[in-house]
C-alpha cells in the first residue's frame, strides 16, 4: 500500500512540475499583447530583423493570400468560430505560413509550441505531447506548429496520429513540398491542406509600402529599380523586406536615387527557387514538355532557360528533349530525333555554355515541327494487346519450316512473297488466327504522316479487295 501511495505522490509531483513549466511559458508567450511593444524595443537594439517587426498580427493584415484570409473563407471561419482544425500549410518560402500559425495560436487562445523538423526528433515530440496531456487535464488545449514538417520521415509522422486522434494537440504543419508526396496518408487524412500562393507583384508592392511607412521614408529607388527589387525577391515577402532593409542601410544619400545598375552592385541576386530533386523540378519539366507539345517555341525556350538558371544538368535536358521528339513529334517529322541526337552529341563535344545553344536549337525545331503522338499511342495499344492475348502463336503461313516435320505441320503453307505481287503487297494477315485484326497506328494528316496515311489507306483498300 505504501508503494502505491509513493507512486501516486511522484505522479502528482510530476504533473505539478509540468503544469508549473507550462504556466511559466504561458506568461512569457510572445503573443501576449502586453509584450508586443517589447518586440519593437528589442528591434531598436538590433535584436530583431525588420521582417519580424512587421509580421502581421491578424489574418486581415496578411498580403497575397486572400483566398485563405478574407472573410467567409475556411480559415477565417475557423478563427471566428473558435474551432481550429489541424492544418498543413503548403507554399513557397516567405508566403506567410509561420505568420498564419502564430495568428491562429493567438486567436484560438491555445498554448503554443513551435519546433522545426530539421532539428527535432521523436524524443522532442514526446516531451511536447506529455506537456499537452497535462494541459488537457487542466482544461487547456495545445497548438503545435511544426516547420518543415516534410523533413520528418514516415515513422516520425506516425507519432502524431494518436495525439491527433484523441485531441491532445492541434497540429499546424508548414511545408514547401507537395504534401501528397512527402506526408503519409494517415497524417493527411487528419489534417486540412491549405495551399498558399507565391506573392505576386501587387502583394510585394504592398509590403514595400508597409516598409516605407514603418521607416518614415520612401525607398531611394528609381521606378525601374523598384521593379527589379521585387523581381529579386522572387515571390518571397520575408526576403523582400530584408532586401529593402539592406537598401536603407547601405544607401548613400549624397549619390541620389539608386538605379538598376547600382542596385545590382548593392544587393546580391537571389538564386532561383529550384531543386533538381523536388516537385519544382518536375513542374518545370512538365511546363517545358507541354510548351513543346503546344508548338510554342518562345515558352519552351523560357522554361529551358529557367531550368538551366536553376542549375539543371544539360544532359538531363538533352534526354528529355529527345524523348519529346519520339513522343510528340513522331513520324510527323522523322528528322526530329536526328536533330535531338545531333544536338546532344554537340553538347558533349562543346560542353557548357556553348553546347546549350545546340540543345536550344533542337528545342525550337521540336516546338516548330508538326506534331503526332500516333506511334506513341500505337505502341501503348500494342503493349496492352500483347498483355491480353498471352502466348498466341503466329499464323502458320508466316512461319519458316527449316525441318521436314515442320513442313508436314503446315509451316509456311500459303505464304506469298510480297515482292512477287504486282503491287508489292500481298495483303495477307500477320496476326494470330484467334485474334481479330486491330488497328493500333492511326497516322495524323500532318507533316510526313500525311503521306504515311495515304499509303496505309491504299494498302487497306487492296487488302479489302483481296478479301
Amino acid at each position: 500500500m505504501r508503494k502505491i501511495q509513493d507512486k501516486r505522490l511522484i505522479a502528482q509531483e510530476k504533473d505539478a512540475c509540468l503544469l508549473s513549466r507550462y504556466l511559466k511559458q504561458k506568461s512569457m508567450d510572445l503573443f501576449v499583447k502586453d509584450n508586443d511593444s517589447s518586440g519593437e524595443k528589442n528591434a531598436a537594439n538590433g535584436q530583431k530583423p525588420l521582417a519580424e517587426i512587421l509580421r502581421p498580427k491578424t489574418l486581415g493584415d496578411i498580403y497575397g493570400q486572400d483566398h485563405l484570409t478574407r472573410p467567409d473563407t475556411t480559415l477565417w471561419k475557423m478563427v471566428e468560430n473558435g474551432d481550429l482544425s489541424s492544418l498543413v500549410l503548403w507554399g513557397p518560402p516567405g508566403c506567410g505560413k509561420t505568420t498564419i500559425a502564430r495568428i491562429l495560436a493567438r486567436e484560438s487562445g491555445m498554448a503554443y509550441e513551435q519546433i522545426s523538423a530539421i532539428f527535432s526528433g521523436v524524443a522532442d515530440l514526446k516531451k511536447i505531447f506529455e506537456s499537452a496531456r497535462v494541459r488537457a487535464q487542466n482544461g487547456a488545449r495545445t497548438l503545435l506548429f511544426v516547420d518543415e514538417i516534410h523533413r520528418f520521415n514516415k515513422s516520425q509522422q506516425d507519432a502524431f496520429l494518436p495525439v491527433l486522434e484523441d485531441g491532445t494537440i492541434t497540429l499546424i504543419g508548414a511545408t514547401t513540398e507537395n504534401p501528397s508526396f512527402e506526408l503519409n496518408s494517415a497524417l493527411l487524412s487528419r489534417c486540412h491542406v491549405l495551399m498558399l500562393k507565391r506573392l505576386d507583384d501587387a502583394a510585394l508592392e504592398e509590403l514595400l509600402v508597409k516598409v516605407e511607412a514603418h521607416s518614415g521614408q520612401a525607398l531611394p529607388l528609381e521606378s525601374e529599380a523598384r521593379g527589379t527589387l521585387k523581381a529579386m525577391a522572387d515571390g518571397d515577402g520575408r526576403y523582400l523586406i530584408g532586401l529593402a532593409e539592406q537598401v536603407f542601410k547601405q544607401w548613400d544619400e549624397s549619390k541620389g536615387l539608386i538605379d538598376n545598375k547600382a542596385l545590382g552592385s548593392l544587393l546580391q541576386k537571389r538564386a532561383p527557387l529550384y531543386d533538381k530533386s523536388d516537385e519544382g523540378h518536375y513542374n518545370l519539366v512538365s511546363a517545358l514538355h507541354k510548351a513543346v507539345r503546344g508548338s510554342d517555341p518562345d515558352a519552351a525556350l523560357y522554361w529551358f532557360a529557367r531550368m538551366l538558371e536553376g542549375g539543371e544538368d544539360p544532359r538531363f535536358l538533352a534526354r528529355r528533349i529527345t524523348r519529346m521528339a519520339n513522343e510528340d513529334i513522331g513520324l510527323a517529322d522523322p528528322h526530329a530525333v536526328a536533330h535531338c541526337l545531333s544536338a546532344w552529341e554537340t553538347y558533349e563535344r562543346l560542353g557548357s555554355p556553348e553546347g546549350e545553344l545546340a540543345l536550344a536549337q533542337a528545342l525550337v525545331y521540336l516546338a516548330s515541327a508538326p506534331k503526332s503522338n500516333a506511334v506513341y499511342s500505337a505502341y501503348k495499344a500494342a503493349i496492352k494487346a500483347a498483355q491480353q492475348t498471352g502466348s498466341l502463336m503466329p499464323p502458320a503461313h508466316i512461319l519458316n519450316a527449316p525441318t521436314a516435320m515442320m513442313k508436314d505441320q503446315g509451316y509456311g503453307d500459303g505464304y506469298i512473297y510480297d515482292h512477287d505481287t504486282p503491287h508489292g503487297f500481298s495483303g495477307q494477315d500477320y496476326f494470330p488466327d484467334e485474334m481479330e485484326r486491330p488497328q493500333f497506328y492511326i497516322p495524323v494528316a500532318r507533316g510526313f504522316e500525311r503521306d504515311i496515311q495515304k499509303r496505309l489507306a491504299y494498302w487497306a483498300k487492296l487488302r479489302d479487295e483481296k478479301l
